[in-house]
């Protein structure tokens, strides 16, 4: 995978246009286009703007995700991962699943659940 094939990864998995993306990073959507297609690199400045929407910098370089640190997880994170390390392999699958649909889920909704 190449890092213009990365980042449009990065950049679907947030669920953000290329003008959005492009627009945080300080370009347009023709250079964003340009930076997925491998037609130019993305400099370190874009880089570091667009980091904090939660593109994985680090994997859209080298190709590797960047492990998250303990102290970088909530309270309720960690609670969570503690329980998922109980969980046969199976019920860990499931979990996953379910995660990824739910998450999917909530990136097209605008509301806020009823409490």
């Amino acid at each position: 995978m190449t890092i213009g094939e990365r980042l449009k990864e990065e950049r679907s998995r947030l669920g953000l246009s290329q003008t959005d993306l492009g627009a945080a990073g300080g370009v347009g959507k023709t250079t964003q286009l340009n930076y997925e297609k491998d037609e130019r690199s993305p400099d370190a400045k874009y880089l570091a703007s667009v980091k904090p929407l939660g593109i994985d910098v680090y994997y859209v370089l080298v190709g590797e995700r960047f492990p998250v640190s303990p102290d970088q997880l909530s309270p309720f994170e960690l609670e969570v991962m503690s329980y998922l390390k109980e969980l046969t392999e199976y019920d860990k699958e499931t979990l996953r699943r379910m995660a990824a649909a739910m998450a999917t889920v909530t990136k097209g909704s605008t509301a806020a659940p009823d409490s």
